[in-house]
């Protein structure tokens, strides 16, 4: 079986690894012809492969179509779509299963793999997946993998970009929304636009919805059915009020399918948190909190926990200004020393240059190089109770939790 992809971003790539994987003959193509030819040159042959046009002939004979998220709405996509050639409609046996699509701005993974706790300790067969950019190996891979292996469940995290693209992949049976704030904003170009998304996304399914956010009641009327949840009632391990609206999420959705109570306080009691996002770890007496917040919403979550005296940032890419919108928050809680560090890209001027705007009182420091990152954070520890490492940037930020949970340990 031939399968052409289209578009070579996060999620394409992923499918190209996933085909190659179950030895699939591929061809994949990108209008994008600057994208790195060694990166492909791993995955593909350079036979297999074109940059800078698609190839017609060999689309056209292939025996089903991938479609990138972010060609979903052009018109090679639309004329796929009405021939019933992309993958999801050629492999349907995903479309049979009972799948839960946890979608949302904030907490998405973290709520994604609670619930796959609980599912999993109830005895469920659980196939996990989804959204390439927040850690999952992309859409296409659930569809393959549902095609050679039968679930109970399908679990798949939904990228508030692509929810016209997973309406068509996936007979989505319930959604969890966790909450609706500002984030891809060059993508939607505003909050309302998003929102309008969002309402079209939940039409006739079944939905669990924050009931601390008062605008996601307004969209409540638009699905088939409603129920709402709050800070879990259960112990956790994790930190923060937010992960306990996590877990009121995972234990609403379970309970929605007649989970037995004891299974689920216990999940969620067990539940040791995802890589990446926030974690406690304690060092020289001093108190860190250290995740990605790559938004404002998710930062401001964290830092209505703590006075915290320190915060190192990561900084966002060239082309994300409305990330800066971190600074503004960690600005009103007015931490003695802000250490800015280059996060998804070196964007430290940009940053420096908003907290002049913001009248910032604070200590500025910048610190490009991990290896004195860390030595800053620990010598921090020295003097200042509580520290808060976040921002952008997920693989450093990873690299330093590591790091951490060595010395924590240590």
């Amino acid at each position: 079986m031939k399968i052409a992809v289209l578009g070579l971003g996060v999620e394409g790539k992923k499918a190209v690894r996933s085909l190659k994987i179950r030895d699939y003959a591929v061809y994949a193509s990108d209008l994008n012809d600057d994208l790195s030819r060694e990166e492909l040159d791993e995955i593909l042959d350079e036979s297999e492969f074109d940059l800078g046009f698609h190839d017609m002939e060999k689309i056209e004979s292939a025996d089903a179509v991938i479609v990138s998220p972010g060609l979903w709405k052009s018109d090679m996509a639309i004329q796929l779509k009405d021939s019933e050639k992309t993958l999801p409609d050629v492999m349907q046996s995903h479309k049979s299963v009972f799948t839960i699509g946890v979608t949302g701005t904030n907490g998405k993974t973290t709520t994604t793999y609670m619930i796959k706790e609980i599912l999993q300790k109830a005895g469920l067969k659980v196939l996990v997946g989804g959204n390439a950019g927040g850690g999952f190996e992309g859409y296409t891979e659930v569809v393959l993998q549902s095609h050679v292996e039968e679930y109970d469940v399908i679990l798949v995290e939904i990228c508030d970009m692509t929810l016209e693209f997973c309406d068509h992949c996936f007979d989505i049976d319930m959604v969890v929304l966790t909450n609706l704030e500002r984030d891809h904003m060059d993508f939607h170009g505003s909050l309302d636009n998003y929102r309008d998304k969002i309402g079209k996304f939940l039409e006739g399914k079944n939905v669990i919805i924050n009931q601390n956010d008062s605008s996601l009641h307004e969209l409540s009327h638009l699905a088939q059915s409603c129920d709402f949840f709050d800070e879990c009632d259960s112990e956790i391990q994790l930190v923060g009020k937010f992960n306990k609206l996590n877990a009121g999420a995972a234990q609403a959705a379970a309970r929605a399918l007649d989970i037995d109570e004891k299974i689920i306080e216990d999940s969620l009691k067990e539940f040791h948190g995802i890589e990446g996002r926030i974690k406690s770890y304690y060092i020289n007496e001093s108190e860190i909190f250290a995740g990605k917040t790559d938004n404002a919403h998710a930062t401001a979550a964290v830092l209505e926990e703590r006075k915290f005296q320190v915060i190192f940032l990561g900084t966002p890419r060239k082309n994300e200004p409305w990330r800066l919108e971190i600074l503004d928050e960690v600005s009103k809680t007015q931490p003695e020393v802000m250490a800015l560090f280059p996060g998804l890209e070196d964007t430290l001027d940009q940053a420096l240059d908003r907290l002049k705007c913001l009248d910032f009182k604070g200590k500025v420091l910048t610190i490009s190089e991990l290896d004195k990152l860390m030595d800053k954070i620990i010598e921090m520890t020295e003097d200042y109770k509580y520290i808060f490492i976040g921002g952008n940037g997920q693989q450093k930020i990873l690299e330093i939790q590591k790091k951490l949970d060595l010395m924590s340990k240590g």
